[in-house]
């Protein structure tokens, strides 16, 4: 999969520890529920965990999520 994300609207890093055992579903859910956005709008979203070497990418591409994970 190749997609190229710098024409995206909007980027959020999301402050805090995540807990990176959340999957697309618990992410986009507290995207939405925590920080009242829209997780299918032109966005992506950053979240860290607890030991700070760990990332993860939300993205919303209109055909589904993609979700990377460094």
């Amino acid at each position: 999969m190749k997609h190229d994300y710098t024409s995206v609207k909007n980027i959020y890093i999301i402050c805090g520890k995540t807990d990176m055992r959340k999957g697309i579903d618990g992410l986009a859910t507290l995207i939405q529920d925590s920080f009242e956005l829209d997780p299918y709008g032109d966005s992506i979203f950053l979240f860290s965990g607890w030991s700070k070497d760990r990332y993860k990418c939300l993205y919303f591409d209109g055909d589904g999520f993609a979700m990377l994970y460094k």
